[in-house]
């Protein structure tokens, strides 16, 4: 019987739950063994063998040991893949462990030891590649006027991968990923996608090779799992999980477990977390103290046309620059109550932060967002209720100057 063809919504409640029924259970089991029994000592080591390098369990063998290959972790990177229109992903305990199996597969695959990486990028990926920790050199350009020619510009012979993010952490600037794509030439593209989510972007229907998520971010969706996953080919993802074999980064059974069931509510959290964040979008518009609002459903921030084309909405995440500078970042972030000051985002409460103080503060200081910037995640409380905090926490700025101008006249 040919499989039936869901839409999106389907596919996240039912992807990787194919084999369920057949084990007699309904809710995702979970997997926590660290090490399987072996047949016998000849298909056993075929088993190692085959996983080590990359591989798939066959009928008959043995999954081995946990650094090598888990079903719970399986399952999820099947939903995830189905999600990303990709042949497989590959999931990591960590968003940057990640990054580094892909930037360590991509250089080892090809012989070469050179990245481009369009900034903006999360605090972290930026570090990373700037360190030379992993031995490639970075050539680091900005899109500029919606064109990918800084791109074409910096490709190098010994170019091994490209990296790029849209929406762009933390100021959420829009990258043509088609254009991006098409500037690498033969050079594979990752895009980080964690902003967007499968929801709203696919980047390889747009012709990008590889679609990084931080999946602790909206994959989860609760703020209690930390992982990394990218979809790719099928010859990309066994080159990637020899890597993660030989590194020891696979994601944790619990953790599979716990993104597996948030990608179930994803499309839903990500639509009205997208609403909400609209409503606070347009009310942070009308600010005095507010300098500029980034959000990609305004016009100026999508001067390309890019919601709509590239990603059907603008998502969840907000920047604010202050007209008070970082004086003022700092006074709204410890004066906020119904919204958490931490980092990260795609939680179902709303967060904020001071990007050129926590995530981006390893990152070059010609690249550093500005420190009038502070960031929003918002998240799936009653926007009334978001907007009346911020109002108030704006507010208590303004009392606070008043009552310093009265004292110092």
């Amino acid at each position: 019987m040919a499989p039936m063809t869901l839409h999106p919504d389907s596919l996240a409640v039912h992807a990787g739950r194919d084999d369920l029924a057949a084990l007699g259970v309904h809710a995702l089991p979970l997997d926590l063994s660290s090490a399987n029994a072996l047949p016998d000592v000849d298909l056993g080591g075929l088993s190692y063998e085959v996983l080590a390098t990359g591989g798939h369990p066959f009928e008959g063998g043995s999954n081995v040991y946990a650094r090598l290959w888990n079903p719970t972790v399986a399952r999820f990177e099947e939903a995830l893949a189905r999600l990303e229109h990709s042949e497989e992903a590959v999931a990591f305990s960590s968003g940057m462990a990640a990054v580094t199996a892909a930037l360590l597969t991509l250089a080892h695959e090809q012989g070469r030891r050179h990245v481009v990486a369009v900034r903006p990028l999360y605090g972290g990926t930026d570090h990373l590649l700037a360190s030379g920790l992993l031995s490639v050199e970075t050539t680091y350009c900005t899109i500029e006027n919606g064109g990918a020619d800084a791109v074409a510009t910096a490709i190098r012979d010994d170019t091994a991968l490209v990296v790029v993010e849209s929406p762009a952490n933390p100021s959420l600037e829009l990258i043509d990923i088609r254009a991006v794509v098409a500037a690498a030439g033969d050079v594979p593209v990752l895009v980080d996608n964690t902003f967007a989510t499968p929801v709203l972007q696919q980047p390889l229907d747009l012709g990008a090779s590889l679609s990084l998520h931080s999946a602790t971010k909206y994959l989860g969706g609760h703020g209690d799992v930390v992982g990394g996953v990218i979809a790719c080919d099928a010859r990309t993802a066994a080159a990637l999980r020899r890597t993660r074999a030989i590194t020891g980064a696979l994601l944790h059974p619990l953790a599979a477990y716990l993104l597996h069931r948030g990608l179930a509510t994803l499309p839903v959290r990500v639509r009205a977390q997208q609403e909400n964040a609209r409503a606070v979008a347009r009310w942070l518009a009308t600010r005095d103290d507010i300098a500029r609002v980034h959000f990609p459903e305004f016009p100026e921030c999508d001067p390309h046309g890019l919601i709509g084309t590239q990603q059907s909405g603008p998502g969840a995440m907000i920047a604010i620059e202050l007209t008070g500078g970082y004086d003022a970042a700092r006074a709204l972030t410890s004066s906020v109550r119904l919204f958490t000051h931490a980092v990260s985002l795609g939680s179902v409460d709303s967060l904020i932060q001071h990007p050129a103080s926590l995530t981006h503060r390893p990152v070059q200081a010609d690249a550093k967002p500005s420190d009038a910037l502070v960031r929003l995640s918002i998240g799936l409380e009653d926007p009334a209720d978001l907007i009346a905090d911020l109002e108030q926490a704006l507010s208590q700025r303004t009392v606070d100057r008043a009552h310093a101008d009265v004292a110092m006249s």
